[in-house]
């Protein structure tokens, strides 16, 4: 009986859920352009059937930067990638040609849709829920056990990509008997994804250290070669300013040597010329002129 109430519990919320209207996207959508437009805003004119942003040549006329208005689609178109450029284009005309108004019109626009799209997938999911047939009490009361029961994602093989989690959090949904199972099922799942998250970013760490590992041991090795052909150069370089010491040292007593025999040679030369005087003055000052044999005296 218990099991009986907990799915009949279930299924009132979801009609509840599935019954509320949903606001209308385009009607918010013309809220939220004349809130952020300024009092001397233009009415609102349909946008012209293109696939991209065109301009008047009168707004240049106007005071309206056409390059400045380009700017802005293109910041828009790059901030709001789902979007219709029109769209974009109808923003920035009803906001007065301001960025940061259009832009805050466009997030209030993408949140109400995003919510539009929740209910609407929580009303198809009730209609899906309301087209299944019967079932035997005990039936009911295993697939209450069934949908109770927490949820295991898998931890060993958790989901790569975006799409995957978004089916992993669905069916979680779907499965939920109330809102605590779907709180539990919600925190489980959380906790697997931070965990994946974690070690993902745990490997993307190691990945990065040891390609910077990898990097910093090649710049050694590197910088180790050429301090080896640094030492090399200092060693020759050391050899030939000691030889060229050396050759210092050789031309400098050489000099000296030079500068000891000349001053001999200019002694020698100065005693050959005494001597010379002295042999004339002996020569002059002889008692017997003439010339004698040297053997007679």
């Amino acid at each position: 009986m218990s099991a009986l109430v907990c799915g009949k519990r279930s299924s009132s919320i979801f009609e509840e859920l599935a019954h509320t209207p949903p606001p209308s996207v385009s009607k918010r959508a013309r809220c939220c352009f004349a809130g952020a437009a300024s009092p001397t805003t233009p009415a609102l004119r349909p946008s012209p059937a293109l696939s991209t942003p065109c301009f008047d040549g009168n707004d240049s006329g106007s005071g309206v930067d056409i390059h400045q208005v380009a700017a802005h689609i293109a910041h828009l178109r790059f901030l709001f990638p789902e979007m219709d450029p029109q769209l974009l284009q109808r923003a920035l005309e009803e906001s007065g040609h301001d960025l940061a108004s259009a832009v805050k019109c466009l997030n209030a626009l993408r949140l109400e849709s995003t919510e539009i799209n929740l209910m609407s997938a929580q009303s198809k999911t009730e209609a899906v829920l309301e087209t299944k047939p019967q079932v035997s009490a005990e039936g009911i009361t295993n697939d209450c056990k069934d949908a109770t029961a927490p949820i295991q994602p898998a931890e060993e093989h958790p989901p790569r990509d975006n799409s995957e989690w978004v089916d992993l959090f669905v069916r979680g949904m779907m499965n939920a008997s109330d809102m605590n199972d779907a709180r539990s099922r919600a925190s489980q799942m959380l906790g697997v994804l931070e965990k994946s998250i974690t070690a993902r970013a745990g490997a993307e760490a190691m990945k990065s250290l040891h390609k910077e590992n990898t990097t910093m041991k090649e710049k050694t090795r590197v910088l180790l070669g050429e301090n080896n052909l640094l030492k090399r150069a200092v060693a020759m370089q050391h050899d030939r300013q000691k030889n060229y010491d050396e050759i210092c040292r050789e031309s400098q007593h050489l000099n000296q040597l030079v500068s000891q025999y000349q001053e001999l040679l200019r002694t020698l030369e100065v005693n050959n010329f005494a001597l010379k005087m002295h042999l004339k003055e002996a020569q002059h000052s002889r008692s017997i002129p003439g010339r004698f044999h040297p053997d007679i005296f």
